[in-house]
């Protein structure tokens, strides 16, 4: 027996192919057959091995499962060694075989071998299921069973002689394969000390709660990923550092630094310098492909191999017609085509899934890196740059710009994908080139509109009492929608601009195909169009059509990503505080705790120096005190100890740790332990101690839980002195070598000022041994002092102790002496004890001691304007508060969390929106649809139609009748596609404006108390986040999902068409479809409202870092800050990555539906072959190879949808909530001239803050009289406040009524009544725009009014000193003017109001005592005939009203003029005891 005689003989096609039963050749079947599990297993072991090294998840113990698998891989070593020792015994009996008898078996145990050495090496290294393996074993049954069969057959054949021994051994070799595979299902127990958590798996979608999700990997966590790009980030800079970086400031600007609306120029300017100083930037996208490059090379490798598979679906389709036409083809060829196109089908859908998966976690990855970074840089940079970037853009850039980038990391592949569909692409791109240059500068104008809306909701909200205690929701409503109309003006350009491409690219295939038929039927009138060809490249052109479409998503996408790239870069570009302009820390050969040699400062690089020539020492343990007129450089020198300043020569050094007290009080939303401890180790005894000394017991027993009571953001839930003495406690119970105080007595009444300065501050104090520096305006604490400074125009004038500054007779005493002698006309008390000057302790509120361009503070001031003393202590201070049950007390939360509803969106949702746009328009846009798709059937039917035209003589008839129809139905196709997405775009942007306008409405309309609950990040979030997916999301999502539908529904029909007998299959198929879909879209919707609700936190958490980010700085707990924020965004990507995987999951299941639509399409086209026409089977297979795209597709748009239009239900939210009264009412509006007299009369008034709390105020019966001057006074708490939110109706009458001049207030309009009294709030709150639009928003008054009352506020000088007078752009807050200058400008807006009632919410704590008297003279020579109420906590200024109302646990207590009060010697006589008055 020869050797050849078996590889040659019966290698013929006939064997294989041209038969009815086909086989391999023996030669084939012991070659390639047994080599190919054998190449696999040796090609992957190199690169699983490392993987396996480096990636080592934990030990598993060994088990019995274990042992079976390497026992049987050992055993089938020992079977296939058989098999070549039976060779060499043949050989040894001279029976020659060929040499693969021997290789074979040879290759085949080695490989074995090798198996079972990867099985233990797995277990080793904590692998529970293996890929890998399961993969070779399927292989090996694979190929086995081919051999098996052929086995069979060849022993069945009667004449052929059997080699026993092979075959037995091959028989236990099939079993033990086959064995080998059903074990590697199941997996191995977990590896020991892993640390992955063993967390519940799949739970019903809607019971699904943040509770119960996975926790995330950990290479996905913030902890490993930010610090990557930070680190790459810091190379990049460093190498373009060598120059400095002019873009950001240029000079230009500088004159204006302060002027919130240079954005605009910044941005240009950005734009214009950039080509000069390409090289010395840091690029931004170099960073972030060096960070994530290598992910983006295997999703490469991934989708290039898909692509080539998409490919082979016409190929196999050319030959499946082929098939039906070829009447004498064996049957089971068809049956193999159809398999092949299944099984190709099948691995498209794994590869690309698994590309998919690699992609959405990089994205998510991506995005965790741009939020790390983007905090960690907004605690950094300096305060000038603070200025460019305000908080409402860099929270956009944390919501918009980040999720940009993660929406294009999933696209970006597509742009190289498929060259041959791109090349098509950009020959078409060529001829749009200029739409897209067009959608650069919209789009960059778009995110311009949306900061600027952003940045002014940020700002309404912050400071939406004074909104509406001024009645001006309306003028600012008119400012947003203004802002509103710019953007939606962009949006509706690219509508068009969108519709037009989306014309384009569903135009371009068919234009393609019917000019391909067309040249190659005019050609030749022999060129036939038949089946194979028309299909074949009908199938390709689809293929091209689903890229084509995508590519203008990517396209714009990849345009708003640079976009959002250049802004970013910008952001991470900003200077840096330098952290060694100060020497801070344990310094040994050092004079002093503080030293200042010379040093000058300035706020930025640029500015001229605030402080010049700073020099003085601070010994260790002193008390030093810095004294000075407004804006003469007190905080400012403060600011320059802590390193917030920039150093331009001299030197500083502050030895050991350093606490702050801000002038604003900057307070966490935290329980009040938590912002006292501020991240220290609890010590309960130090705790006591300083929560005794900062006086904070009395206030801690009022409070629901104690300490436990969370604060609200910003802290709303306490009082102005509150705040302060919180934020005095946490400096206090940090315990650090040097103490800086800014001013924190001027927001605390008298007696508590007294106390905290004993206890904390004074020389017995807790704080006795430690360096204090204290900026005061109290005269009377200073004869304690060892030294005192003395500022004036940012230099030290004079220092000294309190004798000395007495002996020099400079400013000082001069100071001292105006004071001195106003006191002593005030008070008939001894001048020079220290008592008699406590009177003059600065009350409520907060100095205005800053310079005119300071920052931080002022960052801080705009945020705690939220509400000083404004009572919201009393509603927790009223007594049977204190007798509720603990149990009751425990619950008691201020904020509201962000709440996540759950189960499906109503269908009511839907409507809403189909109502926002219209619903003529949205039925117009489904019947568009409808007339698009019909004529796309029709056109491909007709087609096939026309393929099966009989040829008659080498030709086919009617050519030009078939060729017009099919032109005309593609022309009929591209006319409704333009049509519906004109409509669709359009229809967005009604929508859009419509929901906006809502919801800015309703929420102007909420009462106060809506706005204490509900934390600011919140409401951004609807206005940003929500907004921006109602904008740009909704609208495009809708058109593919309706265009899915369609495509899906039409390919069934055609398949019907084509074979009825699918009329069986289809409908179990859509029902498997349908529950897979339900299943999920459940899981999935409730996963994006987890990850919606956890995206609020991550807002607020910024927002309040961004407020407080000098304290943060100063007692160094940025590291804590950090850590938290990583917390908050891994909480928020827990929820997101669940998603991400319930989506491939999700895709794969439908897909394998699809695969099944094929795969029978096909099964039953080959069945009936006899009965089709070649033209059908193209048609009914080239349609059921889109659907598993389609099918893909439309269940990822339906989940989309499902939870973008969550966004609608989120806006609409609020839209139910509860209103205030109305605005105006027209039956009761009283008359133009109301109130006449100004008197006002309280009828049995009480009031309360919510309906499950206490009433504040009780039986309150007064009169006032028109023209009275009245003070309120009251410890704190007591309800003083409360009156006027009462008078003011921002808090409705529980019980009783308020009547001004014989109205009864409550049954007018709320505009009316606010409208004719005014109020000086306690916390002067300014908008950011001009300095006009502050004093009159609604512009009714002429500019002689406005320069009139900016003279009697005292402000005249300062106003026209300014370069642009009335136009001065006030930034955020009011930043650049100092807090007691803002404090002026609200007297001015209550002097051009001129009303006959005037209430003063402890106006002047804020200013100092000149300005104070100042104010009060104005008020009493201007408001003479008016009737004006005064909140007092200094007694002073009311010593000379008409009448004194004290109150006191929201009673009445004592009404009478001062002086018959001190005889009563009730509680007015012990107040003013306590302030020195009596």
């Amino acid at each position: 027996c020869r050797v050849e005689a078996e590889c040659k003989g019966d290698s013929d096609w006939n064997l294989t192919w041209h038969t009815e039963n086909p086989d391999f050749t023996p030669c084939f079947q012991n070659t390639v057959l047994v080599w190919i599990p054998c190449i696999y297993l040796w090609v992957c072991f190199p690169v699983y091995f490392l993987y396996l090294r480096y990636h080592d998840r934990g030990y598993i113990q060994m088990s019995h499962l274990n042992k079976a698998k390497t026992a049987l891989g050992l055993v089938l070593w020992i079977v296939c060694w058989a098999d070549l020792f039976y060779s060499f015994w043949e050989r040894s009996q001279n029976i020659f075989r060929a040499p693969f008898f021997l290789i074979s078996p040879t290759v085949l145990g080695i490989t074995m071998l090798l198996a079972a050495f990867l099985i233990q090496y797995e277990r080793i290294k904590g692998v529970q299921s293996s890929g890998v393996m399961m993969i070779f074993w399927f292989i090996s049954l694979s190929c086995a069973t081919i051999i098996f069969r052929s086995k069979i057959i060849h022993a069945l054949n009667t004449d052929a002689e059997v080699d026993a021994f092979r075959y037995a051994t091959f028989c236990s070799y099939f079993v033990l394969v086959l064995v080998q595979l059903i074990l590697c299902c199941f997996p191995e127990q977990p590896p020991l000390f892993s640390e992955t958590v063993n967390d519940p798996v799949s739970i019903q979608g809607h019971l699904l709660t943040a509770k119960n999700l996975w926790s995330l990997n950990k290479e996905d966590m913030s902890q490993e990923v930010v610090p990557g790009l930070a680190k790459n980030w810091a190379k990049e800079c460093a190498k373009t550092k060598r120059r400095p970086l002019n873009m950001l400031y240029s000079p230009k600007k500088q004159q204006k630094s302060n002027d919130s609306s240079d954005d605009m120029t910044e941005e240009a300017e950005a734009l214009i310098i950039k080509p000069t100083q390409r090289n010395s930037e840091a690029s931004l996208f170099k960073v972030l492909y060096r960070t994530f490059g290598p992910y983006f090379i295997v999703s490469f490798l991934f989708k290039a191999a898909h692509d080539l598979l998409m490919f082979a679906g016409p190929e196999i389709l050319k030959l499946l017609i082929k098939f039906v036409n070829n009447k004498d083809a064996p049957n089971w060829q068809g049956y193999f085509y159809t398999g092949l196109l299944f099984v190709c089908a099948c691995l498209q859908t794994l590869i690309l899934h698994q590309y998919f998966h690699i992609c959405f976690v990089t994205g998510m990855r991506l995005k965790t890196a741009i939020v790390g970074v983007i905090y960690r840089k907004a605690l950094v940079i300096t305060n000038s740059a603070r200025r460019t970037s305000t908080v409402g853009e860099i929270v956009n850039l944390m919501s918009v710009d980040a999720q940009r980038f993660m929406d294009l990391v999933t696209y970006i592949n597509m742009i190289w994908s498929a060259p041959l569909q791109v090349i098509l692409a950009l020959y078409l791109l060529w001829q749009l080139r200029t739409l897209w240059f067009c959608q650069v500068l919209w789009s960059v104008a778009q995110m311009k509109s949306k900061d600027n809306r952003i940045k002014l909701m940020n700002e309404i909200l912050n400071g939406i009492k004074v909104l509406k205690l001024y009645a001006w929701e309306l003028a600012f409503r008119e400012k947003v929608l203004k802002i509103r109309q710019e953007e939606l003006k962009v949006l509706k350009k690219s509508a068009y601009l969108a519709a037009t491409a989306t014309f384009t690219w569903v135009c371009a295939p068919f234009l393609v195909a019917l000019s391909t038929f067309a040249v190659y039927v005019m050609i030749d009138k022999n060129n036939v169009l038949d089946a194979q060809k028309a299909f074949v490249s009908l199938a390709l052109f689809n293929i091209l059509r689903f890229p084509l479409n995508i590519l203008p998503m990517v396209i714009s996408s990849i345009v708003e990503a640079s976009v959002s790239l250049k802004r970013l870069r910008v952001f991470l570009s900003h200077e840096e505080l330098d952290p060694s302009s100060i020497i801070r820390g344990p310094i040994k050969n050092v004079e002093g705790s503080i030293v200042v040699r010379n040093a000058t400062f300035s706020w930025s690089k640029n500015d001229p120096p605030s402080l010049n020539s700073i020099n003085f020492t601070v010994p260790e343990g002193s008390l030093i005190a810095v004294v000075g007129q407004v804006g003469c450089g007190k905080s400012s020198l403060l600011s320059a100890l802590l390193g917030e300043m920039d150093k331009k020569e001299g030197c500083v050094v502050v030895k050991g740790s350093v606490a702050y007290v801000p002038q604003q009080a900057w307070v966490q939303n935290a329980t009040l332990e938590d912002n006292i401890i501020f991240g220290r180790e609890k010590n309960e005894s130090r705790y006591k101690r300083v929560v005794e000394a900062c006086a904070l017991l009395p206030d801690i027993e009022i409070l629901p839980s104690g300490d436990r009571t969370e604060i609200g953001e910003k802290g709303v839930n306490l009082s102005g002195g509150q705040k302060q003495r919180v934020s005095l406690a946490r400096a206090v119970y940090c315990n650090a070598d040097v103490y800086l105080f800014d001013d924190p007595l001027s927001a605390v009444d008298a007696h508590v000022g007294k106390h905290i300065f004993e206890k904390v501050i004074g020389p017995k104090g807790i704080l006795k041994n430690k360096t204090r520096v204290l900026v005061t305006h109290a005269v009377n604490y200073l004869p304690q002092m060892d030294t005192i400074l003395v500022m004036t125009d940012g230099e030290i004038s004079e220092m000294g102790s309190y004798q000395e500054l007495l002996e020099q007779d400079g400013a000082f005493a001069e100071f001292l002496r105006t004071y001195a002698n106003t006191e002593q006309s005030m008070e008939d008390s001894d001048t020079n004890s220290p008592a008699g000057k406590e009177g003059k302790l600065i009350e409520n509120g907060v100095l205005a001691n800053e310079a005119p361009g300071k920052l931080v503070h002022r960052q801080l001031s705009n945020s705690s304007t939220y509400s000083g003393e404004t009572g919201k202590s009393q509603q927790q201070s009223s007594t049977a508060e204190l007798q509720k049950p603990t149990a009751e007390k425990n619950s008691w939360k201020l904020t509201e969390a962000d709440t996540a509803k759950t189960g499906r969106v109503k269908a009511t949702v839907y409507w809403d929106y189909m109502k926002a746009i219209g619903l003529f328009i949205s039925f117009l846009s489904i019947f568009l649809f409808m007339c698009n798709h019909v004529a796309s059937l029709a056109s491909n039917y007709w087609l096939s139609l026309w393929t099966d035209d009989p040829v008659v003589n080498g030709t086919q008839q009617y050519t030009n009748v078939r060729l017009g129809v099919y032109g005309a139905l593609g022309i009929s196709q591209g006319i409704a596609v333009f049509g519906y997405s004109m409509v669709v775009s359009i229809g967005g942007i009604f929508a859009s404006r419509h929901l906006h306008l809502n919801l800015l409405h309703n929420v102007l309309r909420s009462p106060m108390s809506f706005f204490e609950r509900t934390p600011s990040g919140n409401l951004v979030n609807r206005f940003s986040k929500e907004m921006d997916t109602i904008d740009s999301s909704i609208p495009p999502i809708i058109k593919m999902f309706m265009g899915s539908t369609f495509n899906v529904i039409g390919a069934c029909i055609i398949i019907l068409l084509a074979t009825p007998i699918a009329a069986v299959i289809i409908p179990p198929l859509g029902l498997v479809y349908l529950f897979v879909q339900r299943f999920y879209v459940a899981t999935s919707r409730q996963l994006k409202r987890l990850e919606s609700v956890s995206r609020s936190p991550v807002y607020s958490h910024f927002n309040e870092t961004l407020l407080g980010v000098s304290v943060i700085r100063a007692f160094e707990e940025q590291k804590r800050f950090i850590r938290q924020n990583d917390m908050k965004v891994d909480e928020n990507q827990k929820a997101y990555y669940p998603s991400i995987v319930a989506n491939r999951w999700l895709a794969i299941r439908l897909e394998c539906v699809g695969n099944c639509i094929v795969l029978f399409a096909a099964l039953f086209a080959v069945m009936a072959r006899n009965r089709l026409s070649a033209g059908l089977v193209g048609l009914s297979v080239s349609y059921s190879l889109q659907i598993t795209a389609y099918l893909n597709w439309l269940v990822r748009m339906s989940s989309e949808l499902e939870t973008n239009i969550v966004a609608v239900e989120r806006v609409k939210e609020y839209a139910e909530m509860e209103k205030e009264a109305e605005w105006s009412i027209e039956q009761t509006a009283p008359a133009s001239t109301w109130p006449q007299e100004g008197k006002i009369e309280f009828r049995g008034y009480g009031l309360r803050y919510r309906e499950d709390l206490d009433l504040v105020l009780k039986n309150i019966n007064v009169t006032i009289n028109g023209g009275e001057k009245i003070g309120i006074v009251g410890r704190t708490g007591a309800g003083k406040s409360s009156l006027t939110l009462g008078l003011f109706r921002i808090n409705e009458a529980a019980e009783g009524e308020i009547v001004i001049d014989g109205i009864n207030i409550a049954k007018i309009g709320l505009h009316d009544l606010r409208f004719r009294i005014t109020i000086i709030p306690q916390d002067p709150v300014l908008f950011s725009g001009s300095l006009r639009m502050n004093l009159d928003p609604f512009e009714q008054h002429s500019d002689e009014d406005i320069w009139r009352s900016l003279e009697l506020a005292h402000l005249k000088n300062f106003v026209s000193s300014l370069p642009d007078k009335l136009n001065h752009e006030c930034a955020e807050g009011g930043e650049n003017l100092s807090v007691g200058q803002r404090q002026l400008v609200c007297l001015a807006r209550a002097l051009l109001r001129k009303s006959k009632i005037l209430v003063l919410d402890e106006a002047t704590a804020a200013v100092d005592l000149e300005t104070d008297n100042l104010i009060q003279s104005t008020i009493k020579s201007q408001f003479e005939e008016c009737t004006v109420l005064t909140i007092a906590h200094r007694l002073n200024t009311i010593m000379d009203y008409t009448r004194v109302l004290v109150l006191d646990r929201g009673e009445v207590v004592e009404c009478d003029s001062p002086d018959n009060l001190l005889q009563k010697k009730g509680i007015f006589y012990s107040m003013a005891k306590d302030s020195g008055l009596v």
